[in-house]
């Protein structure tokens, strides 16, 4: 006899419920794609390898991390500047959490099946711009991942272009 183990995701109220093992607060999330990722990044060291996928999409845009660049203030994690050698990213607000993912790698896929893991490190803010804090730059979009040179390196994508589809 096999035994097949099954994972339902469902919203009831504000929390849902994953493997009627855990519940969590769902809270503060834009979209039901922000909902996913944030479910998935909860729960994937309970689901077995196979159910470990994630195709959130996203658009990844350049960041200049570093002291002085047009990044806007120091990164809001750390209260530091990077070097852009560093395979670090900012999330857009709503993907940023108040700062729940400060700390946390996340994989991040180009269209070219080139992958790579950054640590996040900052908020790419989508509800304040055009000020010396944020380098007088617009509000960031939803779904972005600002990444830093070293994972445009990693990705091979070409830093001219400004902006990528990713997952």
């Amino acid at each position: 006899m096999v035994h097949v183990k099954t994972y339902m995701i469902a919203l009831v109220s504000s929390f849902a419920p994953i493997a009627s093992a855990m519940m969590i607060p769902m809270w503060g999330l834009i979209s039901a794609e922000e909902v996913a990722l944030h479910l998935y990044e909860e729960t994937a060291s309970l689901m077995p390898s196979s159910v470990r996928k994630s195709s959130t999409k996203a658009k990844l845009t350049i960041n200049d991390f570093s002291q002085g660049g047009n990044g806007g203030d120091r990164s809001k994690c750390d209260e530091q500047s990077h070097d852009n050698s560093e395979r670090i990213v900012a999330l857009s607000t709503g993907w940023y959490d108040g700062g729940s993912r400060c700390g946390k790698m996340i994989r991040i896929m180009a269209s070219n099946g080139k992958s790579v893991t950054a640590k996040v490190v900052d908020e790419c803010d989508s509800m304040h711009g055009c000020d010396e804090a944020h380098a007088y730059q617009r509000p960031c979009n939803n779904k972005i991942i600002d990444g830093s040179n070293a994972v445009w390196s990693a990705l091979k994508l070409n830093r001219e272009k400004g902006i990528e589809d990713v997952t």
